[in-house]
């Protein structure tokens, strides 16, 4: 490894505990840090990165920073870089998990909670606003987001969310997309690595089949299907965390009951005020799901690494097996219409996981007050959601 690379690889650890806000302020950072200043890459390929981050499913910062590094080192330096990215944020959210049972009981804790809970749902009602404007610009997309809010809403079922994602994004492709387009896609899929694509599914259907015919009583069960759902999600995420935090809560909350809204809430607060990856989320609650199936803390660190490899995966494995083709997915508009199609669908995952969400406090004045006021803030000022997760901390002690 040569003095440029080590020299990425500390700018890199520099990266993981200064990037507070998001993809969008993630970018920035980058532009300024590792385009401007260092110029590992140029500003046009940095841009390309954060484009195909957007159209392949996965941690759109994550994959971003591991096609850096890719560019800058080859496969040893990106998969580096993405243990630096990750493990801090996640390590810590792990460790949440483990102690989050024994401080439940104390009544300083719920002090706090009474006001974060509120104001973590306000940042769940601003996400799917601002992702709402950004990708609900059609017809067809409008109709998309509405379908999917009202399915979820009566279906309530984890198996809704890839046949969903599936039309939505199969219905807005045929709508959008010109003939003349086929000729060229047929010609970039005839390039890629079919064993490859092989490996990719078959890891998928090999955990999904394990959590299927194991015994449910044997204490590998819940480990493998906890694997086989966050793997699933990690293929099935298009737009990053923000999207991801609603699916999960439907599905681990609302549907499988491995959390309760209040577990779940503390947790995604508690993620926001740190820097890093949302992803990083998943660790507390694979952490909490094993802890609350009386596993154990060995059991609760098990589960945390089961969460946080299994959502990592599908993404990394994509972003350092597509890049070679980037040059010609890029030219593809059947895809990018494809993207607006699922995009859309996942608004109406985000709306639906904001009401059930809000649903225990819609007769609360105090947290539904909490709540716009969060929003008001996110929307019209620039005050950063982790200052905002430590506002609701302070407020829950002084009050």
């Amino acid at each position: 490894m040569n003095k440029r690379q080590f020299l990425f690889l500390r700018d890199a650890l520099v990266y993981t505990f200064t990037s507070f806000g998001g993809p969008q302020a993630h970018v920035a950072i980058l532009l300024r840090d590792m385009v401007e200043k260092r110029r590992y890459v140029t500003e046009d390929e940095l841009m390309e990165l954060s484009a195909l981050s957007q159209v392949l499913p996965g941690p759109s910062s994550t994959q971003t920073l591991i096609g850096i590094a890719w560019k800058v080192g080859g496969l040893r330096l990106a998969l580096l870089t993405f243990l630096i990215w990750v493990l801090p944020s996640a390590a810590i959210m792990g460790a949440a998990a483990i102690f989050y049972k024994a401080f439940e009981a104390h009544d300083q804790l719920a002090k706090v909670l009474k006001f974060v809970q509120p104001m973590a749902i306000g940042i769940v009602a601003y996400a799917t606003y601002s992702f709402a404007t950004k990708c609900l610009k059609t017809q067809t997309s409008m109709m998309l987001a509405v379908g999917s809010l009202i399915a979820t809403l009566i279906l309530q079922n984890a198996y809704a969310f890839p046949i969903l994602i599936m039309m939505g994004g199969i219905i807005s492709s045929a709508v959008e997309t010109q003939p003349q387009e086929d000729e060229l896609r047929v010609k970039l899929f005839a390039n890629v690595n079919r064993r490859k694509v092989t490996y990719f599914i078959g890891i998928l259907l090999l955990f999904a089949a394990l959590g299927a015919i194991i015994n449910r009583t044997s204490p590998f069960s819940l480990p493998i299907r906890l694997f086989e759902n966050f793997y699933r999600n990690g293929i099935l995420i298009f737009g990053g965390g923000q999207v991801l935090v609603p699916l999960m809560y439907t599905e681990f909350v609302e549907v499988k009951h491995y959390l309760s809204n209040s577990e779940f809430l503390t947790g995604y607060a508690l993620q926001q005020a740190l820097p890093g990856p949302t992803f990083s989320f998943t660790s507390f609650v694979g952490g909490l799901t094993l802890g609350n199936n009386g596993y154990g803390i060995a059991g609760q660190i098990i589960g945390s690494l089961v969460a946080v490899i299994g959502i990592n995966l599908p993404g990394l494995i994509l972003i350092l097996f597509i890049v070679p083709f980037w040059e010609d997915l890029k030219k593809i508009t059947r895809i990018k219409n494809s993207l607006s199609g699922i995009n859309s669908v996942a608004v109406g995952f985000m709306a639906t996981a904001f009401i059930l969400l809000a649903k225990p406090f819609f007769f609360q004045w105090q947290s539904c007050g909490l709540m716009i006021a969060t929003f008001l803030l996110m929307r019209f000022t620039k005050i950063k959601t982790p200052i905002i997760i430590v506002l609701g901390v302070v407020l829950g002690l002084v009050f």
